[in-house]
């Protein structure tokens, strides 16, 4: 579930821009909240291409299936205390032990499946250093072209390179890496350019233009 999936319009029936006090246009799950906006101004949407930041990401993602965006916004600096800058090479050296002290952190989502799923990612994360990296590998599913949406409605929840890219991880051994979820994941990363036209932020990631 994206940010704007997960967030109710400000006005019944409003689906296009929100102009904030500051003049600038964003979208409506992007305007009301003072997290999700600072997010959203500084950096949903923007590129990440270190593998450190792209694990980081992955695993949030998957953490967040099923519940809002800004609960893991709110929680992401007890994420990082707890897996430890969302280092991989730390985190896949994690025991059972580790997962049962994690279930006892009221910091973050107690859930024992997504928290495996952390662990088994970072090792994944580690396995492909012996190929391409996880940088190349998933950003080797940029598709040839952008959303340009009006409204929320149009933005797509999935594409033809999201399902390509979930069912890539898979078999690469990463979990939690379901096609919406990945999607979700290229939005975040600016792999695709879901801003709304006239949101002040379209076209800030620098991958696509015009």
């Amino acid at each position: 579930m994206t940010p704007a999936a997960a967030a109710q319009p400000l006005n019944e029936g409003v689906d296009g821009t929100v102009l904030g006090g500051d003049g600038l246009a964003r979208p409506p799950w992007a305007a009301a909240d003072p997290l999700l906006r600072e997010y959203y101004d500084s950096e949903w949407g923007l590129p990440v291409r270190d593998e450190q930041g792209l694990y980081e990401r992955i695993c949030l993602e998957g953490f967040q299936a099923g519940l809002s965006w800004a609960t893991i916004l709110r929680k992401r600096p007890a994420f990082r205390q707890a897996f430890l800058d969302f280092q991989p090479d730390a985190v896949a050296a994690f025991t059972e032990a580790d997962v049962e002290r994690l279930l006892q952190d009221p910091g973050i989502i107690r859930n024992r499946l997504k928290i495996r799923s952390a662990i088994t990612n970072a090792r994944a994360t580690i396995a492909l250093r012996e190929r391409e990296g996880l940088v190349d590998f998933v950003w080797q599913f940029q598709p040839q072209t952008t959303p340009q949406p009006v409204t929320h409605a149009e933005i797509p929840t999935q594409s033809p390179e999201s399902v390509a890219l979930s069912k890539a991880l898979r078999t690469q051994g990463f979990s939690f890496v379901g096609p919406t979820t990945m999607f979700a994941l290229m939005e975040a990363i600016g792999m695709v350019d879901t801003h709304l036209l006239d949101s002040h932020r379209r076209g800030s990631s620098g991958v696509w233009t015009g």
